[in-house]
């Protein structure tokens, strides 16, 4: 399976609050721990409506937490 055409913040984000748990923060935006994680690993694309829920959670706009590589097309 290839890699999304995106990187993300999302473990750094996690850090910074307080080292937040990926159980944590997929109780916070509804989906598992494993779902957070294959996310961070480039592993999974999440869904745009878990997107905006993971960007809120950390209270930052949804381009501070993932990014297009422009490169991968």
């Amino acid at each position: 399976m290839a890699r999304p055409p995106f990187s993300n913040s999302i473990r750094r984000l996690r850090f910074d609050a307080d080292q937040m748990t990926q159980a944590e923060l997929g109780a916070k935006v509804g989906v598992t721990r494993q779902t957070i994680a294959a996310i961070e690993q480039g592993k999974y694309s999440p869904t745009l409506e878990t997107a905006f829920r993971i960007a809120r959670t950390f209270g930052q706009p949804l381009d501070a937490v993932f990014s297009w590589d422009e490169g991968s097309e």
